[in-house]
């Protein structure tokens, strides 16, 4: 009979009481509310449409952080989920795990270019297939289905090996339309294809993200019963610090860890976001130690945050999917009526591609205050929402609730 890292077999581990990490569903709460600002922001901006916001040429240093700082959302939610499944297979068992991580990602996945797509768009059929955080999610869950069944040890250095080593493929590049560019493009470089009408966008190649979910999933090894809040503090508090300054190190020398290089700017502000303007897409080693080392750092210092706001926020983070859903039709749905103020039509939010690079919405968009009133006014909304739907799977037992 399959055992869990702890010895005990599934048997003998009791399925009845539902364990939470509270500073982790505090954090994944908070990552959730900052990536509404992200997707708000693409939605309502004015120059949202026109340019990056870490465009060095053309944003300003408001601007930049207000993308910068959604940076952390990906990896630490990708990471959160890993130690969550550390968790559910010390309760129930590594079989019961191994069962959940393969189904939950195969749903995962549907739910990407299906209910997620169409969020995104508003139009059927698609006119762009996706390949976003969502599918990478579902594939890194399928993978640990796998490397559960692998010692700890080796499950932390293929995570590591995926971090750290995965940089050294930026060199190679398979151009073209065909099978052979599409498949390395998911496996490692971001890119987009055209089929006719229809675009296929890969953003989130899948070998770092596998990477950071099998290191969270060691990360659940802290959250054992036997080990002390203080060594747990401890060790989290050394992760942390170790990397960041990693990533200050390895950033300064411009020799690895990022495809994207820093450079001096026309002032001393600009030439410090030029160094933490690092790529996402997919990834870097550098993106990745500046994003979870600092969230390392939060979870040493929230172990027992029991603020009114923070509880606020644990519940958002105890049903992040049904969050995630919901946010993308709520801010959809409002930019429709708020096309009627800036004299378009709603028809122009039927999509046909990446709100960006849509010439029907010519002179649409509010300046970031704006911007921001609406993403406070959507979070308020969630929460809510969320509120009811939280109290609901605590009231109900269904099977289903597990995968939403």
């Amino acid at each position: 009979m399959a055992t869990t890292h702890t010895g005990l077999t599934p048997a003998s581990v009791p399925i009845t009481k539902s364990y939470r990490v509270e500073s982790i569903d505090l954090l994944r709460g908070l990552v959730m509310i900052i990536m509404a600002l992200d997707h708000v922001r693409d939605y309502f901006h004015a120059d949202a449409m026109i340019y990056d916001p870490t465009d060095m040429s053309q944003t300003n240093t408001f601007l930049f952080f207000t993308r910068w700082i959604t940076h952390f959302c990906a990896p630490v939610f990708m990471f959160l989920s890993g130690t969550s499944a550390y968790l559910v297979g010390q309760r129930k068992g590594r079989k019961y795990l191994s069962r959940f991580l393969l189904t939950r990602g195969i749903w995962l996945i549907f739910l990407e270019f299906t209910v997620i797509n169409f969020g995104w768009y508003f139009n059927f059929p698609p006119p762009s297939v996706d390949f976003l955080v969502i599918w990478a999610l579902g594939i890194s869950m399928i993978a640990l289905a796998g490397f559960i069944y692998l010692p700890l040890p080796l499950i932390a250095g293929i995570g590591l090996l995926m971090v750290f080593g995965h940089n050294l493929l930026d060199t190679i590049t398979v151009p073209g339309n065909d099978l052979s560019s599409v498949l390395w493009s998911l496996f490692h470089q971001a890119n987009f294809f055209q089929y006719g009408n229809t675009t296929l966008f890969v953003g989130y190649p899948v070998v770092p993200w596998i990477g950071v979910m099998a290191l969270g999933y060691c990360l659940g090894k802290l959250y054992e019963k036997d080990i002390s809040v203080l060594r747990r503090k401890k060790v989290l508090l050394l992760a942390g610090f170790l990397a960041v300054a990693l990533f200050v190190v390895i950033r300064y020398t411009n020799m690895y860890g990022d495809p994207s290089k820093w450079s001096s700017q026309k002032s001393g502000i600009f030439t410090f976001l030029s160094f933490l303007n690092v790529s996402k897409y997919p990834p870097s080693l550098l993106y990745l130690l500046v994003t979870l080392g600092p969230a390392l750092l939060f979870l040493s210092f929230t172990e027992s945050s029991r603020q009114w706001l923070a509880e606020k926020v644990k519940v958002i983070g105890r049903v992040p999917m049904f969050y995630y859903l919901l946010h993308l039709y709520l801010i959809h749905g409002i930019a429709l009526f708020a096309t009627y103020l800036c004299g378009h039509t709603p028809g122009d939010m039927v999509l046909t591609g990446w709100i960006a690079f849509q010439p029907q919405l010519a002179g649409y968009g509010f300046s970031l205050g704006v911007t921001y009133g609406v993403w406070i006014f959507i979070v308020i909304v969630l929460y809510f929402a969320c509120r009811w739907y939280d109290r609901y799977k605590k009231n109900h037992q269904h099977w289903w609730l597990s995968y939403l």
